[in-house]
């Protein structure tokens, strides 16, 4: 891949001012690759477990049912307003720029609430994986968005980047985990998700030859080892924070990228606050309030969906429901 679509290294530099969204976790202090584990492996392998922690992701294949899959990938064409057989329907422009400006024009989804996002944050065996992760079961899900990523080119340009959601530069690290859920097959040519393993894993030394200066959200890419990962789709891809990352641009002629954003991270059931912002994302089909997600300004989901319907874990979850019940 060329070097402008590794990274936008002049948009990234703004993106530490922006509250990312992720959720980080709160009164867990050890680092996940350092996790003794206690629980026995549900969904993930020893050899799952041995690449999460020595290369900061793994990926959990057909981690929901294709039907699942199905009917997401049709929620988010008519989302977008656009027609999967008509490709002249797909350069819609976005309808509302982002604060992070490295992820205008990446096909950000804003839609958060709608069912058929929820039965994919509820569905027992990917919630299982990151009970694996963790190696405790009182998780919350993360309440974000999706991706629906046409070719970039024309108006709809985009280059790729590469970065932390997270500040490398603190100690101790932030603790954290993200994930992706591929909703079609992805490869070289269509973009995804792309990141640095070797800087995950040599992280500490590859810092001893940094500048006091270097950016802690976005390394310099020159002469890292960029991998892209291809996925098929229901394959879920969960990774370390400190992991850097990022998406690369669609260069297909006439293919898409879509995809569904789920992470989890341990309940923090003792702040009545964030509890109640997340039963308030759920219950007035609101996006977070935070500066990462601006949000679908036709209220679409009001007006198309009902309030989503949660199983009981979906419940607990949600925080709904108390994992101590």
């Amino acid at each position: 891949m060329q070097k402008e679509e590794e990274t936008s290294m002049a948009a990234v530099e703004k993106f530490a001012a922006v509250d990312p969204g992720h959720t980080q976790a709160k009164g867990f202090d050890t680092q996940l690759k350092d996790i003794k584990k206690a629980l026995p492996l549900r969904v993930m392998t020893p050899e799952d477990w041995l690449h999460w922690i020595t290369r900061g992701y793994v990926v959990i294949r057909n981690a929901v049912p294709r039907e699942n899959v199905e009917r997401m990938v049709a929620l988010l064409w008519r989302f977008q307003e656009m027609n999967p057989n008509d490709p002249a329907t797909w350069s819609r422009p976005q309808l509302r720029d982002h604060k992070m400006k490295e992820l205008n024009n990446s096909g950000m989804v804003e839609i958060y609430n709608h069912q058929y996002l929820w039965d994919n944050r509820q569905e027992q065996r990917l919630y299982d994986a990151f009970v694996d992760i963790w190696d405790r079961e009182d998780l919350w899900v993360s309440i974000d968005r999706a991706n629906l990523n046409t070719p970039n080119r024309d108006a709809r340009s985009f280059n790729g980047f590469i970065h932390w959601d997270v500040d490398t530069s603190v100690r101790p690290l932030p603790i954290g985990v993200q994930g992706v859920l591929s909703l079609v097959d992805t490869d070289s040519e269509t973009g995804g998700f792309q990141c640095v393993p070797s800087l995950f894993s040599g992280f500490d030394e590859w810092e001893k030859t940094q500048g006091p200066d270097r950016n802690p959200r976005a390394p310099n890419p020159e002469g890292l080892d960029i991998v892209n990962v291809p996925m098929k789709a229901g394959d879920m891809l969960i990774f370390n924070s400190l992991l850097a990352h990022g998406i690369r641009p669609n260069r297909s002629e006439d293919r898409v990228r879509m995809a569904q954003y789920i992470s989890m991270a341990p309940a923090n059931e003792g702040d009545n606050a964030e509890r109640q912002d997340r039963i308030a994302c759920w219950r007035d089909q609101e996006p977070p309030k935070r500066g990462a997600f601006p949000g679908d300004p036709r209220e679409w989901e009001k007006h198309n969906a009902e309030r989503a319907r949660l199983t009981p874990l979906g419940e607990k979850l949600l925080g709904l429901k108390s994992w101590q019940d």
